[in-house]
């Protein structure tokens, strides 16, 4: 009876063993969740962080994955605390990290350079190809395309305008009818989508001249709205923007509806209606869903991705938001040709037969800063008779001063 017992308490033990070691082995299989880190600018108050918030949030979605994967990191300036906020989201377990402002990407590139195995994304940026970091990459999208498209949107508009004789004196300059522009920065981020949407009003009514009044900032409302206002008392009767408040197009509503001011609004990012119902006409945007359903899906995989990514109307990565009660009739109908030529590759926003530099038609200009001094000085754009945006890196490169637009400060 003894031995018998001696035997039992033995497999006992040789049960219990083998159950330790089976938890245990499943417990080492057990991984943790997969997490992105996204380090933003802004929040969802402001436009340009908005549309990425709603961009992340969609690429979840499509990739059967909710909030819980990502680490949010809201307001994050273009200083150190980036830095900080990207390793916090490495220590929080994220395998991607992803800045979304030009001003962040130092900050990035260093913490990819600490981190090899988690993947970093400096959105707009422009120094991954050179950086030689295999898990540093920048990306944007051709919102160039859009912003022309506004534009032309704009120019039907200013011609509808023209033949019922509302452009008054106020709103020239010699011949040439006057729009303006609400610009953040002197960046070629900047001057790529002003120049494209002066191009394309241009496309439509030859015989305008733009002047862009500068914030020196990516957001604040209020500068945004004294820049319009100051564009409007110009004698400026479209105002464009690259600025992610509401502000210009609040502005430009006021002296319409309130000062009897003929003067009309393309915005940025998101739909401006709720707050220029009747002087926003539409607003180019970024569609960062397929971008970010692109890089996330592929960490997600194991798979490597795009050093530098860009793409616009024919990967369905921009577009133009609905468009206002007050553009003109068949703007619609002009949008979708528009849109179709881009998709078929049919049409180039920077043919430099339709602008000059100094009167003389561009033959040469580079993409590519490879000394760090913020001038271009390799990698020729411009054949084919185009300048190619977006094609030697995914940040727009466009810095030419072309002849029509004036910056004022």
């Amino acid at each position: 009876m003894k031995r018998l017992l001696a035997i039992l308490m033995c497999l006992l033990m040789v049960l219990s063993i083998v159950g330790c070691q089976s938890g245990a082995k499943s417990d080492a299989k057990e991984e943790a969740p997969f997490k992105v880190g996204a380090v933003l600018v802004g929040d969802e108050n402001e436009g340009y962080t908005y549309a990425h918030i709603e961009g992340i949030k969609g690429a979840l979605k499509r990739l059967g994955l909710s909030e819980e994967n990502v680490i949010w990191k809201y307001t994050v300036g273009e200083t150190e605390a980036c830095y900080d906020a990207c390793v916090d989201c490495v220590a929080k377990g994220a395998k991607l990290v992803i800045t979304n402002s030009y001003g962040h990407q130092s900050f990035c590139e260093q913490a990819a350079a600490k981190y090899p195995d988690v993947e970093f994304v400096a959105m707009t940026g422009d120094t991954a190809k050179k950086s030689g970091l295999a898990n540093f990459h920048n990306a944007f999208t051709n919102i160039y395309e859009a912003r022309y498209v506004g534009g032309v949107v704009a120019g039907m508009k200013l011609q509808q305008l023209i033949d019922e004789g509302k452009v008054e004196d106020k709103n020239k300059d010699g011949e040439n009818i006057k729009i303006g522009y609400v610009g953040a920065y002197p960046y070629a981020e900047v001057v790529s989508g002003y120049t494209a949407f002066y191009l394309g009003i241009k496309s439509v009514v030859p015989n305008v001249v733009m002047d862009v009044q500068y914030t020196n900032s990516w957001f604040n409302i209020t500068a945004e709205s004294e820049a319009a206002k100051a564009l409007i008392e110009r004698g400026c009767i479209i105002i464009g923007q690259h600025a992610d408040s509401t502000g210009a197009p609040a502005t430009c509503e006021e002296y319409l509806t309130k000062k009897n001011t003929t003067v009309y609004s393309v915005g940025y990012n998101v739909d401006m209606l709720a707050n220029a119902p009747t002087a926003a006409l539409t607003s180019p945007t970024n569609e960062w869903v397929e971008y970010y359903t692109y890089a996330i899906g592929a960490v997600l995989k194991g798979e490597k991705f795009d050093t530098n990514w860009a793409k616009g109307f024919a990967d369905d990565a921009v577009a133009v938001t609905k468009l206002g009660p007050s553009c003109a009739p068949g703007t619609q109908e002009k949008v979708d040709e528009l849109i179709a030529a881009f998709k078929a590759g049919k049409l180039n926003v920077f043919d430099t037969n339709t602008f000059t530099v100094g009167g003389v038609k561009v033959e040469e200009a580079f993409a590519t800063d490879t000394d760090g001094d913020w001038v271009n000085d390799a990698d020729n754009a411009v054949f084919d008779g185009y300048y190619h945006e977006s094609y030697f890196q995914s940040a727009p490169s466009f810095s030419l001063r072309i002849d029509g637009i004036t910056e004022l400060n």
